[in-house]
């Protein structure tokens, strides 16, 4: 499994440019904003679903002042209703805890059960995540983001959520 260390060593060995910025641990956008990050404009939010048969899981990455819509959600990702993934699948499917949710948890999807899906917002633009734990972000290019997970064989897609959320 992935952990924050192991996550920032394979960075720097795929030669993905990044700044991060070490922080209290954060449950909640508003503890982010509370935070006043460089680039916190930047700073994605991130949710894990699923679908209401439990076949398909979705990692999404959306702009943080995004509103969590799950019914425009499904019709953007064209799914089946969703709802949140249970702190056990979170554990199970991406090795993280509650509070933790990022982009990068889809490298532990041994089963490749989950799809990571990308707000098209972070094409080309800084982009601000949580390193696999909650006490530091890290900000990075949304394009290198996808091509990195892309590269680490994930299932990764750019959303247009710009409409709905």
């Amino acid at each position: 499994m992935i952990d924050r260390e192991k996550l920032l060593r394979l960075l720097e060995k795929e030669k993905v440019a990044y700044t991060m910025e070490e922080h209290a641990p954060v449950f909640t956008m508003e503890e982010m904003r509370q935070l006043h990050l460089p680039h916190e404009k930047d700073v994605a939010v991130n949710l894990f679903v699923r679908d209401d048969k439990k076949r398909n899981y979705y990692l999404v990455t959306m702009d943080g002042s995004a509103k969590t819509d799950l019914k425009a959600m499904r019709h953007i990702l064209g799914s089946r209703p969703l709802s949140f993934a249970s702190e056990s699948d979170l554990k199970k499917i991406l090795n993280l805890e509650k509070g933790h949710v990022t982009p990068f948890g889809i490298l532990n999807d041994e089963e490749k059960k989950a799809e990571a899906v990308i707000d098209i917002r972070f094409m080309k633009r800084l982009t601000g995540v949580h390193p696999m734990e909650n006490t530091a972000t890290v900000f990075l290019d949304g394009s290198d983001l996808y091509s990195f997970l892309e590269k680490q064989g994930c299932r990764v897609r750019w959303a247009d959520f710009t409409q709905v959320l």
